[in-house]
């Protein structure tokens, strides 16, 4: 997202009315960023920082923090990097997917690449006699390879010349694949430097690497032998075995790239199918900034009852609650100064639990079970005694052996202390973090916030039973129709908010199973070729074998077999380089293990049922050859 306008930082309250950052010393919200001097390194900056850093913490939080918060401000550290490509939340995010995926990328280069080398080793048998006749009148070695690596160059520079005219093209396609619509995400993709630069770095290898190898061995020949040799005993020798190695190397790499997109789409489909704690389906979730509205103390309240009531007239509707921090919003908030009635904390991270202010019937309408107590109701008002719910990871924490019913919370001190009673446990929810385990935390009722404590915006909960989507505008168009200068700042369905959770797994999941089909496509390609060369050169033993009584099926078993026990080599190979190179992925799954036995052999037995197809058709070529004419091919 590009910026359009820049405007003088000290405009911050007229900006975002509401929101005066500028003078809130407990808000971090700025990037700060320098110039280093001349010959000043990173290193020295961030000691510098980090002795500045402590000494602004003390001047900001020494009246205000406890000294446990303050310490444990004071032994953190600054970072401080580079900003030579500037501040990116996303470059973090994708960075490790992106370069899985670029691996992903290079295997399949690599099972092409094998593919060209099969087609210039058969190509090099049949040029066999004629690289014999050059060495025979004087031709150099050395010059022959020259010949055949600017053969096999050009061969690899035009795939990367025609591979650059698609680029355009499948960048959108990939794209698409992304974000799973006709909608291409917002992102400046398009052919620089650096791509152009990289694509002819890497058709240069890959031309010299797999070119280099059939080069070699045809111009290491017997002459005597090569110039008397028959056709049918051109497909012996290192040429024959090479091939199939290469086969072998393109069946390990297919085998790991489906066994990578089976651990990711696993990984996916455990994090879309969770269990979050509440219904996800008919669940609207809208954003409103009360604070930038305009509203503050006593109007929040009568705002949140006006907008509650005409939310629940739109046709559709079944009921309406609210939370300030709400599902998967992206805020939420921390207390670390309550203290729980009966328990001593022993660190500073057991007084730290994450909080939200709720509505009345809230667990009710989201769909979260009250296990024991109950939730918020209507009668919780600002002049009824103030109530707290907690989730299960808190009553277990907090009160493992005794019944957390009627247990206080308190918060602050002095004149300003608040006691909350315990009125109920709900079951433990998934709100921020899919793949995060469940953090304690507690609901009070919004109504009884403290004056100290204002709420800025809301999220309203609509329950409905008609696609949640449809509602959208309707929301819209309601809350404008209260105040048009009231922002809405998100309109979504719980479904697509956890979907923006998995959007890294989605983008890999999608990406490695492309990938990872092609990769299997090449491979089933590759043995078909080879095998159908193979079978090519072995035409008189064939013909021989069937003129001698073979039955036409014990050849194409014959051949079939030949075909498995390539396929079983490198099947072998690839599990044990797929078990090992999966511990590379540990932390990018979820619920699957690195070394899934079901994705391994599923990957297998696709492997197996595809190189037996495309096997199929040379061996059933073979098994219907004319014996008078295998005969007489010489």
């Amino acid at each position: 997202a590009p910026t359009d306008i820049w405007f003088p930082i000290t405009m911050e309250a007229q900006a975002n009315p509401g929101h005066d950052y500028l003078k809130s010393p407990d808000t971090s919200w700025l990037l700060m960023m320098g110039r280093l001097k001349p010959g000043v390194p990173q290193s020295q900056a961030a000691a510098a920082v980090n002795v500045l850093g402590p000494r602004i913490f003390r001047d900001i939080y020494k009246s205000k923090a406890p000294n446990e918060d303050l310490r444990q401000l004071l032994q953190k550290r600054i970072q401080v990097s580079s900003g030579a490509k500037g501040f990116s939340r996303i470059r973090h995010e994708f960075s490790a997917p992106l370069l899985i995926l670029m691996g992903i990328v290079a295997l399949v280069l690599l099972i092409c690449c094998a593919n060209v080398a099969n087609l210039q080793l058969a190509r090099a048998a049949r040029r066999s006699r004629e690289m014999g006749l050059r060495l025979a009148v004087g031709a150099g070695q050395v010059r022959l390879v020259c010949q055949l690596l600017t053969e096999s160059l050009l061969l690899s520079l035009l795939g990367g010349a025609a591979g650059l005219l698609f680029a355009f093209w499948g960048t959108h396609l990939l794209l698409r694949l992304v974000s799973g619509s006709d909608k291409l995400p917002p992102l400046e993709v398009h052919l620089d430097g650096s791509v152009l630069l990289f694509t002819a770095a890497a058709s240069i290898m890959a031309g010299l690497l797999f070119g280099l190898a059939p080069a070699w061995q045809t111009t290491r020949l017997d002459l005597v032998s090569n110039l008397k040799e028959s056709k049918s005993g051109q497909s012996e020798g290192v040429s024959k075995a090479f091939g199939k190695l290469l086969i072998v190397s393109q069946i390990v790499f297919s085998l790991m790239l489906l066994v990578a997109a089976g651990l990711f789409v696993r990984t996916l489909q455990n994090l879309e199918h969770i269990d979050v704690g509440y219904s996800r389906k008919g669940l609207l979730l809208v954003r409103v900034d009360f604070k930038t509205g305009g509203y503050k103390d006593a109007q929040i309240n009568r705002l949140t009852r006006d907008l509650l009531d005409r939310l629940r007239r739109i046709p559709g509707v079944q009921a309406v609650t609210v939370s300030e921090n709400g599902l998967f919003s992206g805020t939420d908030s921390t207390e670390d100064s309550d203290v729980v009635e009966g328990y001593t904390p022993h660190a500073y991270e057991d007084r730290v639990n994450r909080s939200d202010r709720v509505g009345p019937e809230y667990f009710q309408i989201v769909g979260t079970p009250v296990i024991l107590g109950r939730g918020i109701r209507q009668e919780d008002r600002e002049t009824s005694p103030k109530v707290v719910v907690i989730n299960e990871t808190m009553a277990r924490f907090y009160f493992p052996h005794s019944n957390p019913l009627g247990k206080h919370i308190f918060d602050g001190t002095g004149k300003d202390r608040l006691v909350y009673t315990i009125v109920g446990v709900v079951r433990d929810v998934k709100e921020r973090n899919l793949r995060a385990p469940v953090a304690r935390r507690f609901y009070t009722a919004f109504l009884q916030h403290p004056p100290t404590d204002p709420i800025d915006g809301m999220n309203f909960e609509i329950r409905t039973g008609i696609p949640a989507a449809s509602l959208a505008e309707a929301a819209r168009r309601s809350v404008a129709a209260y105040n048009a200068n009231l922002p809405v700042l998100s309109v979504s369905t719980a479904d697509e908010l956890i979907g923006n959770d998995v959007r890294q797994e989605r983008l890999v999941a999608r990406l490695s199973s492309f990938f990872g089909i092609l990769a299997l496509a090449l491979a089933a390609i590759g043995l078909y070729g080879v095998m159908s060369y193979l079978m090519a050169r072995r035409t008189v033993e064939i013909g021989i074998r069937l003129a001698l009584g073979a039955e036409r099926s014990n050849v194409m078993r014959m051949i079939l077999h030949e075909a498995l026990t390539i396929v079983a080599a490198g099947l072998a190979i690839g599990i044990a380089l797929s078990l090992l190179a999966a511990r590379l992925l540990t932390k990018s799954l979820f619920g699957v293990s690195t070394s899934d036995p079901l994705t391994i052999l599923l990957a297998a037995v696709i492997i197996t049922i595809a190189a037996m197809i495309a096997a199929c058709l040379p061996a059933w070529r073979a098994s219907r050859v004319d014996p008078m004419i295998a005969l007489r091919y010489e």
